[in-house]
């Protein structure tokens, strides 16, 4: 297992609660993995680097320009300005302008790659470098699936995603808000959302950011699983941020990121650009806005605790000036994602780029035609965090059963594309041709027998069986085997064990949280 990343920073409270499980958190982090996937990907082919050394400088420029002429506004957190007052900007209100060269140096303690530590220790993750970490879809207030169409989202639905991820090997963590649990108070849901990751999964995920509040009671509940002391000098939760694009980072989101930076833990940092809306609509320009965005929200979880670990997000996007519509899975994002990648490789920060995106109302062939175009650019720019790998439809408005079914198989291609060509003298097979000769076949060879049964990565979903059969069996598309699979993954799901003891001591929190704040429904 890697080396937890140590973090130079003052200890947490000391812990309140009873050392009651701790045996049994070791050896529930000693047991062995029994899916058939791996922990992550590790890379075996090159990032695709698209642009030359000349137009990257003229990018960097264009941002340092933007950063010290333009700035970027903080608002209602004056803390924040504190810090970037303290550290050498000029601020003028809200509005925080930086000298050329501030925030690179700034960016110099944040870690290049780290682990976030999951329930099993067999899970963990390794962010940065030449990792890649699959993740659900995130944030949708809706679900639909081909037998009830479309809904708002439930508790239910919440739990059944994250149990079928878990189900799935080509995932490696469970993601955070999968989909907007509607019928439970917007005050508390968190609670039962975390809950439901470190019940239902073992895997690492993502706490709560819509409110400082909800942030330490996330991490709060991740010190009753993992211990107080383990938090403190390791990652074992993350909060995906959104800045308020263009060019503002709210108190409500900084607060947010501080208080995971101060106690150790990752923040994910995203702008959200729409060109022609959040944005321009020329790549260059909404790729030096981004890229400014980010850096200053980076920067400011190493001012309030140097050395926490933070990733580099990218979410660029499109829209139709016609008539205003967002588009997703369009070539010019995923085109400016492949710099996005080359920028924060200069940066030395892991990254987290593009996802299966899509504007379709269905799980149909546009959703797979542009979900594939935005995946690609993902694991082709560098990205190391992937999050919306599976479920997004509707421009990101509804998670969907048999889309997150259909992307689950996307990613399990991808593990195989990713490993690259292996080449040795096994693989050369020169005895193969020996064996078989001119005009032969090599069906029944020696090496192929013994490839057999992993040559290939095979589908769970695709039809590769004759018209006839196929006919026979009711001439199915991909989205009603889909539907099939999911309910049949959801029949068959296990939870991972949780220690009983931990289990009351999470429940019990929520219980006394709940009860001591009346239900918000907006």
């Amino acid at each position: 297992m890697d080396a937890p990343t140590t973090l130079a920073a003052p200890q947490p409270a000391a812990e309140s609660r009873k050392r009651a499980g701790r045996a049994s958190r070791a050896a529930e982090r000693a047991a062995p993995r029994t899916d058939l996937g791996c922990a992550y990907i590790v890379r075996g082919i090159p990032t695709y680097d698209v642009m030359g050394e000349e137009n990257l400088i003229k990018i960097e420029t264009a941002i340092d320009r933007l950063l010290a002429e333009t700035g970027i506004e903080f608002r209602d957190d004056a803390e924040t300005l504190a810090l970037f007052r303290k550290a050498g900007a000029e601020i003028m209100g809200e509005r925080v302008r930086f000298p050329p060269g501030m925030l690179r140096e700034i960016l110099k303690t944040a870690p290049a790659e780290f682990t976030q530590h999951a329930r099993n220790p067999a899970n963990n993750v390794r962010i940065g470098g030449k990792n890649i970490v699959f993740a659900p879809s995130y944030g949708s207030p809706f679900v639909m699936d081909l037998d009830r169409g479309r809904r708002f989202g439930t508790l239910e639905d919440f739990e059944n995603f994250i149990k079928l991820a878990q189900s799935s090997p080509w995932f490696h963590h469970s993601g955070g808000t999968i989909c907007e649990p509607t019928d439970v108070a917007v005050n508390k849901r968190h609670m039962d959302m975390v809950y439901a990751h470190l019940r239902y999964s073992d895997r690492a995920f993502l706490g709560s950011v819509t409110a400082p509040e909800r942030v330490e009671d996330s991490i709060e509940m991740s010190r009753l699983v993992f211990g107080a002391d383990f938090v403190a000098q390791n990652c074992v939760i993350m909060g995906n941020f959104n800045v308020n694009s263009p060019l503002v980072w709210d108190g409500a989101v900084t607060r947010g990121m501080r208080a995971y930076a101060r106690a150790g833990q990752g923040c994910v940092l995203v702008p959200f650009i729409l060109g022609g809306a959040m944005g321009p609509v020329t790549s260059a320009g909404a790729i030096a806005q981004a890229v400014a965005e980010t850096m200053a929200g980076c920067a400011l979880t190493q001012l309030e605790r140097p050395g926490a670990p933070v990733v580099f997000g990218n979410f660029l996007s499109s829209m139709n000036l016609r008539s205003g519509s967002p588009t997703f899975g369009t070539p010019e994002p995923a085109v400016g994602s492949l710099v996005i990648g080359q920028l924060a490789r200069r940066l030395n920060l892991p990254l987290r780029c593009s996802g299966n995106f899509t504007t379709s109302k269905l799980p149909d062939a546009q959703a797979m035609t542009e979900g594939v175009m935005s995946m690609l650019a993902a694991v082709q720019c560098g990205a190391n965090f992937v999050l919306h790998s599976a479920g997004f439809l509707d421009g990101l408005l509804s998670m969907s059963y048999e889309k997150f079914m259909m992307d689950a198989d996307l990613c399990g291609a991808l593990h195989s594309y990713l490993k690259g060509v292996q080449v040795d003298d096994d693989q050369l097979a020169l005895p193969a041709f020996a064996e078989v000769g001119p005009g032969g076949h090599f069906f029944g060879c020696a090496h192929t027998l013994a490839h057999y049964e992993g040559a290939f990565w095979e589908s769970d979903l695709a039809d590769n069986e004759p018209f006839e059969k196929w006919q026979s069996e009711g001439s199915t598309d991909a989205a009603t085997r889909a539907n099939r699979l999911w309910k049949k993954r959801l029949a068959e799901y296990q939870a991972p064990p949780l220690d009983a003891g931990i289990d009351a001591a999470l429940r019990d929190f929520i219980a006394r949280r709940k009860g001591g704040m009346p239900d918000m429904w907006y």
